[in-house]
């Protein structure tokens, strides 16, 4: 770890924490007094400080702007029966992050600068931890492209950035969601492993065109066939079928996604049976049409486990089981939350209490 001498700190003159309404705060919406920042500059990084969360100045010639060279990551910091504030397998977050880096050609970030980043920002900040029952503290680590030239290229010089907002529930019911047979969300080849900012701007016409239909999101295919399930919206996602936990396997096609990996480790430690494996779209209708597909899910850090309770496809739409009568999805989200939350013992080593 960087001693946190070594992190210069500005502390923001005009703090907002005292006079923001917590309730039903919505995502991504209200950020914390202050943010992380480290530049990368001559094949190294430094200038390490938190310093007040506000504009920064930026050259409207920056690759990162004209050429999509910026990644991201979403976690969370939860309040713990104690006080304390501990952050969810951050160290997962880590590991994608320089997946992400090294497919967009972008500079390895250390795990200390990683770290201490997320620790200093918490330590200045803790007062914006959230204490409401399915609340969190969402972190957003960023890397982008700054390099002021218009030659298409690797650039020379990158900004990573942590951001902090306090949120609650992403979703608040369960989804109707329409399987998409056009438009596709990553293709073999391409970057669909890679948590990057363009894979979220190809996905927003498509959802808008969804949401004129009536449904909240979408359940990508491949791109080829439009036959094989991907993910769900900006999740991965999941379904209950003949008693088995089923999901996409993890490729070049589908991010690996945290969540995903807890609840797959947590499900098998209740001896429920998984099969990560191509998942068909036919399998999925016929097991709405004959009751065999007894719940759908969407898994992810905002997320969490959000129920799906319609699918449409094909001009048709399949009702599935009330979200409370789910047993395996909802009894893993309660343990999920429960370890989280401090709750009980934190036997698989997730927390990192910061």
């Amino acid at each position: 770890m960087i001693d946190t001498l070594q992190v210069k700190i500005t502390e923001n003159s005009n703090p907002r924490l005292a006079s923001t309404e917590f309730k039903d705060i919505a995502f991504g919406k209200i950020f914390t007094d202050h943010m992380f920042m480290a530049d990368f500059e001559d094949g190294e990084w430094k200038n390490l400080q938190i310093l007040p969360y506000g504009p920064i100045p930026m050259s409207p010639a920056i690759s990162a702007l004209h050429y999509g060279q910026a990644i991201f990551e979403g976690m969370k910091a939860y309040r713990l029966p104690n006080g304390e504030v501990s952050v969810f397998r951050a160290d997962k977050n880590f590991e994608r992050f320089n997946i992400s880096a090294d497919r967009m050609s972008m500079p390895v970030l250390p795990e200390e600068v990683f770290m201490q980043g997320v620790a200093a920002l918490i330590g200045i900040d803790k007062g914006w931890v959230p204490t409401q029952e399915n609340y969190a503290l969402y972190l957003r680590p960023v890397m982008f492209a700054t390099e002021s030239s218009l030659g298409v290229k690797p650039s020379e010089t990158y900004k990573f950035i942590i951001l902090a907002s306090p949120t609650g529930p992403y979703y608040t019911k369960a989804l109707k969601v329409k399987i998409e047979t056009k438009y596709t969300r990553a293709n073999e080849g391409g970057v669909g492993y890679a948590k990057t900012a363009g894979n979220y701007a190809r996905s927003l016409y498509p959802f808008a065109e969804a949401q004129k239909e009536g449904f909240d999101q979408l359940i990508w295919t491949d791109s080829a066939t439009h036959t094989l399930i991907e993910e769900s919206g900006a999740a991965n996602v999941m379904f209950v079928l003949d008693g088995k936990l089923i999901t996409p396997a993890v490729g070049e096609t589908i991010l690996n996604g945290v969540t995903r990996d807890t609840i797959i480790v947590l499900a098998k430690n209740k001896g429920i049976t998984v099969e990560e494996r191509k998942v068909t779209v036919n399998e999925i209708i016929a097991g709405a049409k004959n009751g065999t597909l007894t719940e759908a899910f969407a898994v992810g850090t905002a997320a969490t486990v959000t129920q799906i309770g319609e699918i449409g496809y094909d001009g048709e739409l399949y009702q599935l089981s009330e979200s409370t009568t789910r047993i395996i999805s909802t009894g893993i989200a309660k343990e999920l939350s429960d370890i989280r939350n401090g709750l009980v013992e934190d036997r698989f080593g997730w927390n990192w209490v910061v």
